[in-house]
């Protein structure tokens, strides 16, 4: 509560940010705050190789040196301050709404569900070239950018009308032409060198993984209502059948019970 000219306003956090964004939050700048005490107290070289290679997502690794936590690992590590900075306004911009209506507990499963599942399909995407004759990849992927574009895609279908200010232009666009520009900023990104140190895969991968995520239930429960539906006629069927081999005959008058 502050006071200025003699009236008192309220402020409330809890309004400000969920709980789930704020865990997040907490983890992933704890996270980068032991990262940056290894570096002060170690060489930066040491810092590469005991935290990138061991917790972050390295293709190679995972597939020949079987380090398969690094999936779930590696989003809460950041290469620098920035980048940090920039994965906590899109979570908080993005996931804050998105948790008031699915709750901590489903936000919190969706987000790691898609960290993951984006580090999985990066693994799956560089190893393929090791069926042509060319070494795995060995290049890291760190950030939670992976899981963030996932709150993106669930943003557009869940919110598509949605008002989104395009920083620092003082423009405004709706929630779903935004993340489709981004989908293609990222997809015409993935047909470059890779020189710009963004891991485009990654992003695409979150929000597929999002995408498939959200839109399950429209595919599954139709597929399933179906064969219900089907099973029931069937049932329906037998049971006509059965009543109709079944009859009793007509009860005698001098049965009846008055």
């Amino acid at each position: 509560m502050s006071t200025f000219g003699g009236r008192r306003y309220n402020f409330d956090w809890r309004g400000f940010i969920t709980p789930g964004v704020k865990l997040l939050v907490l983890v992933c700048s704890g996270v980068f705050f032991l990262q940056t005490l290894i570096g002060l107290a170690l060489d930066p070289l040491t810092v590469y190789h005991y935290v990138i290679q061991v917790f972050g997502l390295i293709p190679s690794a995972v597939t020949h040196g079987l380090r398969i936590w690094q999936p779930f690992t590696y989003m809460f590590l950041h290469g620098g301050l920035l980048h940090l900075l920039l994965n906590i306004l899109m979570l908080w911009m993005f996931g804050r709404e998105l948790e008031l209506v699915w709750g901590k507990r489903r936000f919190l499963n969706y987000f790691f569900l898609c960290g993951a599942g984006a580090g999985i399909i990066e693994v799956i995407v560089k190893t393929i070239p090791v069926f042509f004759g060319k070494p795995p990849s060995d290049i890291p992927t760190i950030g939670a950018s992976g899981a963030i574009f996932g709150i993106l895609i669930a943003n557009a279908v869940l919110f598509p009308d949605r008002r989104i200010w395009l920083i620092p232009l003082p423009v405004t666009i709706p929630m779903r032409p935004y993340v489709a520009v981004m989908a293609a900023i990222e997809f015409f990104g993935t047909l470059g060198t890779g020189g710009d140190g963004v891991a485009h895969i990654c992003h695409l991968g979150g929000m597929l993984v999002g995408y498939l995520y959200l839109r399950r239930g429209s595919f599954l429960y139709s597929v399933r209502n179906t064969v219900t539906d089907w099973k029931h006629q069937r049932n329906r069927k037998r049971f006509q059948v059965y009543i109709n081999k079944h009859k009793e005959p007509p009860s005698r008058p001098d049965r009846w019970v008055n």
